[in-house]
């Protein structure tokens, strides 16, 4: 049996998503990787002093700086004549990618650091409350974005952190899903077969703050994708280089399969909306699997 990069005895939820993108994405990578772990579930959850679930060389940053701090690090190992053939990861979750961290990371990327930036998108601040993000999808019910008689959720739609990489020109922007564990591996060699900055940001359900029961996480990723309102794509140069197609499900299959969504199952005008929204992607980038001939 192969032994994983991230091992197991960690504290995280049952089904939780990132946890499972995290394995993917570090025995992809290989073992002379070098990660740095922006604050967050996913460093919180596998470093409980005095135990680490990391079998590679492993430093947490602040919520924010990540991207600065893996910077430092690549070009420290630059100076040494150690960084040939050693992968530099860093990492975060959604609000630590596209927030709170959004300019080491711009900084990151435009100053063309040979270095992976992996964004791990709950969706959430899961880790302190289950508060909006800049990813937080439209409409969802949030401690800081509730429903009630006259609210309906996120005001906002999700922040185009894929595109926002994508104009810096750098090498490498994909998107990846938990659901499709394959396509994230491949990406992330992909990734690594170029040199400068890449970005993958990867959707990761959490059980607890989307509330579904925790054995569905790898249906409810697969629904994201196959209803349009998460678009697996790959950009490469700063040009839109390949889609993964889909023959389209409702999006209200997506909704009614989790509790942040259950106020909307009585407001059809508000499924409308967020239909329309995974409708605009499938037209953006081309999803829909052609009709068969013959």
């Amino acid at each position: 049996m192969k032994d994983h990069l991230f091992a197991a005895g960690h504290t995280a939820c049952s089904g939780c998503g990132q946890v499972m993108a995290a394995r993917l994405v570090i025995d992809a990578s290989g073992k002379n990787t070098v990660v740095v772990n922006n604050t967050g579930c996913l460093e919180v959850l596998s470093t409980k002093y005095p135990e680490s679930a990391w079998e590679i060389p492993w430093l947490h940053s602040l919520f924010e700086n990540a991207a600065a701090v893996a910077s430092g690090v690549e070009s420290g190992l630059k100076y040494l004549g150690k960084k040939e053939g050693t992968n530099i990861i860093a990492q975060g979750g959604d609000g630590s990618t596209a927030d709170i961290g959004l300019q080491a990371l711009s900084g990151m990327l435009e100053r063309g650091h040979d270095i992976l930036y992996v964004c791990y998108d709950n969706e959430a601040y899961m880790n302190t409350g289950v508060q909006r993000s800049g990813l937080t999808p439209f409409d969802t019910n949030t401690t800081t974005s509730p429903t009630g008689a006259l609210a309906v959720g996120n005001l906002r739609p999700k922040k185009p952190m894929p595109e926002i990489a994508a104009a810096h020109g750098i090498p490498y922007v994909a998107t990846a899903s938990v659901g499709f564990p394959q396509d994230i591996q491949k990406k992330v060699k992909k990734a690594f077969s170029v040199k400068g900055p890449k970005y993958i940001q990867i959707h990761v359900p959490c059980p607890l703050g989307w509330r579904y029961e925790p054995q569905l996480s790898i249906n409810i990723g697969k629904l994201a994708v196959e209803c349009g309102l998460y678009p697996l794509i790959e950009y490469e140069n700063g040009k839109l280089s390949g889609v993964k197609q889909i023959q389209p499900k409702p999006v209200e299959e997506y909704l009614k399969a989790q509790g942040r969504f259950k106020h909307l199952l009585s407001k059809p005008e508000e499924i409308k909306k967020i239909q329309e929204i995974a409708d605009s992607n499938i037209q953006k980038y081309g999803l829909k699997l052609p009709a068969a001939t013959g």
